[in-house]
């Protein structure tokens, strides 16, 4: 499997998606990308439209979520 496949983790601060980068780059996937809310506003389209036309990471990992328990 080619170790240099671009990889994007959308929530990589979070639990589950620092443990996905933990786990590729433990694997030695070396060209991981990963951007903060700030980076890259999930929300607008256009700008994730540019962002994928851009980079065009090879496999995503979405898991980003709302958090905060039960007034979240």
């Amino acid at each position: 499997m080619n170790k240099n496949i671009k990889v994007y983790i959308v929530g990589h601060k979070g639990l589950v998606g620092s443990a996905i980068v933990r786990r590729l780059k433990k694997a030695d996937y070396n060209n991981l990308i990963y951007k903060t809310h700030k980076e890259l506003d999930l929300i607008n389209q256009q700008v994730v439209k540019d962002f994928f036309c851009k980079e065009r990471p090879k496999w995503v990992f979405l898991s980003a979520a709302k958090v905060g328990g039960i007034m979240a």
